[in-house]
């Protein structure tokens, strides 16, 4: 109890900072999430690329 009682004047935010970080915590995932969408658009169009040149490779 009394580690938390001598930590608890640096733990002293205002409501207008703690508001902040959460929302830049918010737009950090936010960002995650569309970077992992657009890894797996750009994995989904050169999978389909190589398909179409593999094809046209057997083509002879």
């Amino acid at each position: 109890m009394s580690l938390l009682t001598a930590s608890l004047p640096f733990a002293q935010e205002s409501v207008a900072e703690e508001g902040r970080q959460i929302i830049i915590v918010m737009l950090i995932v936010a960002l995650v999430f569309l970077g992992v969408i657009a890894l797996g658009q750009l994995t989904r169009y050169a999978a389909h690329r190589r398909a179409e040149r593999k094809a046209q490779r057997r083509a002879f």
